[in-house]
């Protein structure tokens, strides 16, 4: 079953709904175009960021970054750590946007455990 959040909050013109379709590890747009994908590690602890897309005709509008900030929020509210594989995530979204830094996962910490 998937659930809906909204990446601005909930508060209407804050931002794009974004549902979480948890059957095909996603989340994405209303209309499905623009989607993250992600796969679960360690027993469901690690969110693997794996892929962002967003289609040409709706590029500028700041889909991707919607996209995170509801997988972070997802990721914080579940206790997961999170990989950013894809390189929109790693290159682009982490640099501007740091306060997410305390998410990631570090293979540091699973080995002093």
């Amino acid at each position: 079953m998937a659930a809906t959040t909204t990446a601005g909050g909930g508060t209407p013109g804050e931002g794009p709904k974004i549902v979480w379709n948890q059957p095909q590890q996603r989340f994405e747009t209303e209309d499905k175009k623009a989607y993250l994908q992600y796969a679960l590690r360690d027993g469901g602890t690690v969110m693997d960021i794996v892929h962002t897309f967003v289609p040409p005709s709706k590029r500028g509008l700041g889909l991707a970054s919607h996209l995170c900030v509801s997988a972070f929020r997802h990721a914080k509210t579940n206790s997961m750590s999170v990989v950013p594989t894809c390189s929109y995530v790693s290159d682009t979204f982490l640099p501007r946007n740091p306060t997410w830094n305390s998410l990631l996962y570090s293979e540091d910490l699973r080995s002093h455990m």
